[in-house]
């Protein structure tokens, strides 16, 4: 039973001799060498041999050739009605018509709430009387004038006849051909002319003041009959313009005060998308320019851009961009949330799949080409547009050999292994 042991330990004693004193013999047998060959040999035969040629890397490019293509500024928006207001009361009063339920289409004109008159239509017809009768003094004031202006007339003639009498007999008096008594009498005489004259001219203003005063009275009852007039319109709100009622009418019987809501109307035809264009594309976007939109559930409608705000929203620093859209059947509906396509001057762009895009060192967007000496080089690109299809790029030439596959695996100058595929339809 010692002979293992023993057995055991010769077989440990000489497995480290050979690990440690022929270790080089052993290593060489484990490699297919001759034993007797010394390591010295063996090193000058490596270097003896020819250096192996270096294994290029493969990749996969596609020969892309730029097209011109419809550049297109692309935002997210929401469908907006064209016009939306709140019909109020101007006028107090009781609601005597039966209210029309929202979601009615109604016309131009079309009667929404209806109010009381109560004693309106009393004043209409007194400032209508009113109107009668000052109408009525304006021909006795009229008369009047003709008769004034008479009177003024004969107080001119006998001043003029006092003056011709005075002259004459202040001459005889001088002669001494007249006594003071009688030039005493004509200066009185002219006096007393003088004063006519100054009472006829004060008639004739009376007159024309008479006059007047008619005609303001007939200025003052057509306004009072335009105030009585339109204050009976007031009791009448119709739609201002064809649409939806976006809520009831006021109820049969509720007393609307001046502000008070009678319904709200909204006309969705035509539409208006209205979208945020940053501040960095709105040199792009022109006013008639062509647009379309795809809604959330998918339909896809077209329109015109109507207007481009010249001022930037203060927080966002965004344009509004509004577009109008026909809506016939209405079924486009306030509020939807809209991803909206605006056309712009086309320009050269490469269509290239997105799984080509990469970074440089410095963190720059681009993709790797292969040149014509199949030497890998980077070329910064500028994205104008996703689609299903690929990314839209521009920066590169008119024809450029894009890697598409394997351009992570590879730096700009070295050698590569080209295989080409067809480039995307």
């Amino acid at each position: 039973m010692r002979i293992i042991p023993i057995i055991t330990a010769m077989l440990v004693v000489t497995a480290l001799y050979l690990l440690v004193f022929q270790r080089e013999d052993i290593l060489n047998f484990a490699a297919g060498q001759d034993p007797s060959v010394s390591v010295e040999e063996a090193e000058i035969d490596q270097v003896s041999q020819p250096a192996q040629t270096t294994t290029l890397v493969s990749v996969v490019a596609q020969t892309s050739i730029a097209r011109e293509i419809d550049s297109a500024v692309i935002v997210r928006g929401r469908t907006e009605a064209a016009r939306q207001v709140e019909l109020r009361a101007e006028t107090t009063g009781q609601v005597v018509s039966d209210p029309l339920r929202k979601g009615t289409f109604v016309e131009i004109g079309q009667m929404l709430c209806q109010l009381d008159p109560g004693t309106r239509e009393v004043t209409l017809a007194d400032a209508m009387a009113r109107l009668t009768e000052a109408q009525a003094r304006q021909p006795e004031a009229q008369s009047r004038i003709p008769e004034s202006l008479a009177r003024l007339s004969e107080a001119e003639a006998r001043l003029t006849e006092a003056d011709i009498i005075l002259r004459t007999a202040t001459g005889l008096s001088q002669d001494g051909f007249a006594s003071e008594t009688r030039v005493a009498t004509a200066q009185a005489a002219r006096e007393s002319a003088i004063a006519a004259v100054q009472s006829a001219n004060s008639g004739v203003a009376t007159a024309n003041s008479g006059l007047l005063t008619a005609s303001a009275g007939i200025q003052s009852a057509e306004a009072g009959i335009a105030a009585a007039q339109k204050e009976i319109d007031r009791l009448t709100l119709t739609a201002p313009f064809s649409g939806l009622l976006e809520s009831d009418t006021a109820e049969l019987g509720s007393l609307l005060q001046p502000g008070a809501l009678c319904a709200t109307i909204i006309q969705l035809d035509p539409i208006k998308l209205v979208g945020f264009v940053p501040e960095t594309s709105v040199n792009k976007v022109t006013v008639g320019a062509m647009a379309g939109a795809r809604l959330a559930t998918g339909e896809q409608i077209a329109g015109q851009v109507t207007f481009l705000s010249r001022s930037a929203d203060p927080n966002t620093r965004t344009f509004r961009v509004e577009i109008q859209v026909p809506n016939t059947d209405l079924a486009i509906r306030d509020g939807q949330t809209a991803e909206i396509v605006i056309a712009s001057d086309g320009q050269t762009a490469h269509l290239l799949p997105l799984s080509a895009l990469t970074l440089d060192d410095d963190g720059q967007l681009g993709v790797r080409i292969v040149d014509a000496t199949k030497h890998v080089q980077f070329t910064a690109i500028e994205v104008i547009r996703d689609t299903v299809d690929g990314i839209w790029v521009t920066g590169l030439k008119n024809s450029a050999d894009v890697i598409v596959v394997g351009q992570e695996y590879v730096i700009s100058g070295v050698p590569v292994k080209v295989d080409y595929r067809e480039p995307q339809q």
